[in-house]
């Protein structure tokens, strides 16, 4: 669904979020929130594409260069060894101001514990064309964040490390009863 040059982003898992405080990428760069979007394989990126096209014509016309950075990257080459990224295509999205983060069929404020990590979105990106210190490509501004549902924790929070560790409960100096 387009909305003017704002494109909702089909279903994704949320990876990398920095939605409720802005994070520095390195030293000195200005604080941004930002995340990763993970589009399972077969995903239909057509309308994300055509205006991620659209605003690279709008730039240099038909003389596109040839090193264009996209924004449409590889799970498989580019988050190599993380299973989540697994047969999957992603792209990022920042943004200097904070997004709306709205929570399931109601649409309500999400709360920061929602949102993590895993859990499946849609979102309203702006794709923008650069041109900076010879870097050339496409991107997306951040805009703002749909919580649809929950999903499995990824980036290795959620589990229980410690499962398979025998308890010796008097190492606690008390009784303790295992989780």
């Amino acid at each position: 669904m387009t909305m003017s040059n704002r494109v909702i982003t089909p279903e994704a898992t949320l990876s990398y979020p920095n939605l409720f405080e802005p994070r520095a990428g390195l030293d000195g760069q200005e604080p941004k929130y930002s995340t990763e979007l993970i589009f399972a394989g077969g995903t239909d990126l057509g309308e994300l594409k055509a205006a991620a096209q659209a605003v690279a014509v709008a730039k240099w016309g038909d003389n596109i260069p040839k090193n264009l950075r996209t924004p449409f990257r590889d799970g498989d080459m580019d988050r190599e060894g993380k299973p989540e990224y697994e047969g999957s295509t992603f792209i990022s999205a920042k943004s200097k101001q904070r997004p709306v983060i709205l929570y399931g069929p109601d649409r309500r404020q999400a709360e920061p514990e929602e949102v993590y990590p895993g859990c499946v979105v849609r979102v309203s990106v702006t794709p923008f064309a650069y041109d900076v210190n010879g870097n050339k490509g496409v991107s997306f501004f951040l805009n703002n964040v749909w919580v649809l549902r929950g999903g499995d924790m990824i980036g290795g929070r959620g589990g229980d490390d410690f499962a398979t560790i025998e308890v010796d409960a008097s190492a606690f100096g008390e009784e303790v009863t295992p989780f």
